[in-house]
């Protein structure tokens, strides 16, 4: 394999790794389960993550850790945002 090759295969697989979903974590007791959603209470806050594949069962009081991402189903844009930076950056 020449040099060209090798860099041509990085510059195709690295562009990919770096647009891979960012996973987050969220830990606590779980308030409530269903075959949908695990709700996990974090400090004040009841979080409600819907389920994937994994359908491990989980009980209310267990404590878990729960990985997840998040993902933009539609994005709305809406009309004015850019004119309003347009009048700042002029004054």
């Amino acid at each position: 394999m020449n040099l060209r090759t090798l860099a041509l295969a990085t510059a195709l697989v690295v562009p990919a790794a770096a647009l891979a979903d960012h996973t987050y974590q969220v830990t606590g007791p779980v308030v409530s389960s269903s075959a949908d959603s695990i709700t996990v209470k974090k400090g004040s806050e009841n979080w409600e993550i819907a389920r994937g594949d994994d359908k491990t069962e989980v009980k209310p009081g267990e404590k878990v850790t729960i990985t997840y991402t998040m993902t933009a189903k539609k994005v709305e844009v809406k009309s004015g945002g850019s004119e309003k930076k347009a009048k700042k950056s002029a004054k």
